[in-house]
């Protein structure tokens, strides 16, 4: 079960998945987008099982996954990928977008979980996966909702891990770096190790199937960013308002 299915990152995965024998569930609220997910997953030899939904609602969630349920057996893996980025400078924030951000990336990630987990305890197997960011480990410039959510996702789903392993249940943690996909698209600004979808996916996928605890990439942003976490914040703060990357 995949949400932000109909394109970018969750629709990649799909495809990818698929060519693994995957059946897929489809969550995304363009039912239009879905079906050409679709039909790419059908093209490759295997199905796939459209399910528009809006991740803000919890009982659309839960709908989506019974009906996978009936149609394919229990969700054996969870991909909370659903979320937006938008970038807007401190000075002019918008109330009513960072709450859109949270609900979306971060209320999303957890009715997505919260629509299968029950089934996942009972069955005693299962694997959960988020997608998160490399911008959840510190605040970057024109980025304060998405960073924020960002970094909720990864902390709500590490709690979920110590949680959940002893019940037999994988989480992983995804965090990507700068990808070719919709939501990077027309950004004026530099993106450093910036990643072609379909590279990326594959990524991703080795990290899912070897059920990495957490997976930060490309190594080369990745090992950057580590470092800007133990900079004294001086340091970073005056890095980060030279270069800024979410234009």
């Amino acid at each position: 079960m995949i949400t932000g299915a109909s394109s970018g990152i969750g629709g990649a995965l799909a495809v990818e998945l698929a060519k693994r024998g995957a059946k897929l569930g489809l969550v995304a609220r363009r039912a239009e987008a879905l079906s050409e997910i679709a039909q790419a997953v059908e093209a490759v030899g295997s199905r796939a099982l459209v399910l528009p939904a809006d991740v803000r609602d919890a009982d659309s969630l839960r709908k989506a996954a019974e009906k996978l349920h009936s149609e394919f057996g229990p969700v054996d893996v969870l991909i909370a990928n659903a979320g937006v980025g938008p970038t807007r400078n401190g000075s002019d924030l918008d109330a009513a977008e960072v709450s859109n951000v949270i609900n979306i990336n971060v209320v999303g990630a957890a009715n997505s979980v919260a629509a299968v987990i029950p089934e996942m305890v009972a069955r005693g197997q299962g694997h959960l996966v988020a997608i998160s960011s490399l911008a959840g480990y510190r605040g970057l410039p024109k980025s304060a909702a998405y960073c924020a959510s960002k970094a909720a996702v990864s902390a709500f789903f590490e709690s979920l891990r110590i949680d959940l392993e002893p019940k037999g249940i994988a989480v992983t943690i995804i965090h990507p770096g700068f990808i070719k996909t919709p939501l990077t698209s027309g950004r004026e600004a530099q993106m450093p190790f910036l990643m072609e979808l379909g590279d990326a996916v594959k990524k991703i996928v080795r990290a899912i199937e070897k059920r990495k605890k957490s997976y930060a990439f490309p190594w080369q942003l990745a090992t950057i960013v580590r470092a800007g976490m133990v900079m004294p914040i001086w340091m970073y703060d005056r890095i980060s308002r030279r270069n800024s990357f979410r234009e």
